[in-house]
């Protein structure tokens, strides 16, 4: 409980009159200059506050926002390390990894997700996505696992490839 209310403090501190946690309704239609300026107060905040795992999500979220890929799957991969149990840690890990088409892996996380819901509204989220992931796996996607050696292939390439150096350097 301490951790929570650590992190809600943090939260609050780091909204201000002009600038609220989540500040738009809409992501696509923030201005650039605005975006950077909310990820450095919630860089800020992350380091202030190391152990939150709420502020991690929100800088996570944001970093998604802004399109920047690895630094969102980053600071959401500390929240859930943070803390296991955090409901929307987990669940926007999840989602970047359904949005990136990483289905089984967004699939078994969505699973936790659902597993620490803790309210009706919390599971219809996390069940929603969870049917968008399996909707996608089982209609829309072909999933490539590489499971067969391509040991053979690679020496019928480097046979042919080494025929043609010996035809181009014997004319």
């Amino acid at each position: 409980m301490a951790h929570a209310l650590v992190s809600a403090a943090a939260l609050q501190n780091l909204a201000t009159d002009s600038a609220p946690i989540l500040p738009w309704r809409d992501p696509q239609t923030v201005p650039p200059g605005e975006l950077l300026a909310h990820i450095a107060r919630l860089e800020k905040a992350c380091l202030d506050n190391p152990r939150s795992a709420d502020l991690r999500t929100c800088l996570g979220m944001a970093y998604a926002v802004n399109y920047d890929v690895y630094r969102s799957m980053d600071a959401l991969a500390v929240a859930v390390a943070l803390d296991p149990t955090h409901f929307w840690a987990q669940l926007k890990f999840a989602e970047l990894n359904y949005r990136l088409r990483a289905l089984p892996f967004a699939e078994e996380e969505t699973l936790k997700a659902v597993q620490l819901a803790r309210n009706p509204w919390e599971l219809n989220v996390a069940r929603e996505q969870l049917r968008e992931i399996r909707n996608l796996l089982h209609h829309s996607t072909r999933n490539v696992a590489w499971t067969k050696p391509l040991t053979m292939p690679v020496v019928i390439l480097s046979v042919m490839m080494a025929l043609a150096f010996v035809g181009m350097v014997w004319r």
